[in-house]
């Protein structure tokens, strides 16, 4: 079983296509595989970068202030999260020759989107028994990515938290929940 939210979508991904006969079972958490489900705020950063053209938003995805909106933008509560995430992931961001390190994964990125076509193929042929629980209020992965698994999946439970990308920071024990009554 994996369990994939951002980044860890597409390594995840590239995994259960590589061997398909070992995944039991996918969850999903704001971890994106559809064009329907990167947003304009992500296309606006990454298509310049991927072009070429200007890496500017991508080097604002690295400040203090943009970590800290990707833990409470959409959340429920966000008073109530701890800011040792947000810090914890800053201080890490800030080491000595990270943001070179960062800005060639934000490149590299392109190339799990170029994957799309081949995962969803892997959805429909394997039919993986799936769980999404998503972050409804994420600004990067919106719900139609979420809403877009249902095209290619036939062994698939959607569910919908009222928070933002990282989910677990407020829903940790229903998303636990979740997969232990689905698995």
């Amino acid at each position: 079983h994996l369990y994939m939210q951002d980044y860890g979508g597409p390594v995840g991904m590239r995994l259960a296509t590589a061997m398909p006969e070992r995944i039991l079972g996918l969850v999903f958490q704001n971890a994106n595989c559809y064009a329907e489900g990167i947003s304009q705020a992500v296309a606006d950063i990454f298509l310049p970068l991927w072009a070429g053209r200007d890496e500017s938003g991508a080097r604002r995805m690295l400040l203090a202030d943009t970590t800290r909106f990707q833990y409470v933008t959409g959340a429920r509560n966000p008073a109530g999260l701890n800011p040792d995430a947000w810090t914890q992931d800053q201080a890490l961001l800030d080491r000595s020759g990270n943001s070179d390190i960062q800005l060639a994964l934000f490149r590299d990125y392109q190339t799990n989107v170029e994957l799309y076509d081949v995962w969803q193929q892997y959805f429909r042929t394997f039919q993986p028994k799936t769980l999404v629980a998503w972050g409804k209020n994420d600004p990067f992965f919106p719900a139609a990515g979420a809403e877009a698994f249902r095209r290619d999946l036939s062994h698939l439970e959607v569910h919908y938290f009222d928070t933002g990308h990282f989910a677990l920071e407020e829903d940790a024990g229903p998303i636990a929940a979740l997969i232990n009554q689905y698995f």
